[in-house]
């Protein structure tokens, strides 16, 4: 039993289906909140109020970029001790590069593998099957 958040933002709607779909296992075995947002102001928005354990976050979206949101998470609300996986299609060793400075903890090139993206929040969240 827990009570983790994860939120997965993404402003692409076949994404956020692919991932709550990988990610449905923790919410109905393991309690975990599963939260989406479609574009960074939103996200920011959640992220103060949810306070959730790990992101998933797209890097380009309208409003504001992934990045954005990254950097102000982990400079501003930095009492949130919040895992971040950057989410993109974009997999130049620049653009990894630009994530991992603005604070992400981790950096996932699409199309990405559900069971990786379980298994992968699993072990962030400390669950065991």
């Amino acid at each position: 039993m827990t009570n983790k958040k994860v939120l997965i933002v993404d402003d692409e709607p076949n994404i956020l289906i692919l991932m709550e779909q990988a990610l449905e296992k923790l919410e109905e075995n393991y309690h975990v909140k599963l939260l989406t947002a479609t574009n960074g102001e939103e996200a920011l928005e959640i992220i103060r109020q949810e306070k959730p354990d790990l992101i998933f976050l797209d890097v380009m979206m309208p409003k504001m970029s992934g990045l954005e949101v990254c950097k102000i998470v982990k400079t501003e609300l930095t009492t949130y001790n919040t895992y971040i996986i950057m989410l993109t299609a974009k997999g130049q060793e620049l653009d990894k590069q630009t994530g991992i400075a603005v604070g992400a903890d981790l950096y996932m090139t699409k199309p990405f593998s559900p069971k990786e993206v379980l298994f992968k929040s699993m072990e962030i969240l400390q669950i065991r099957d």
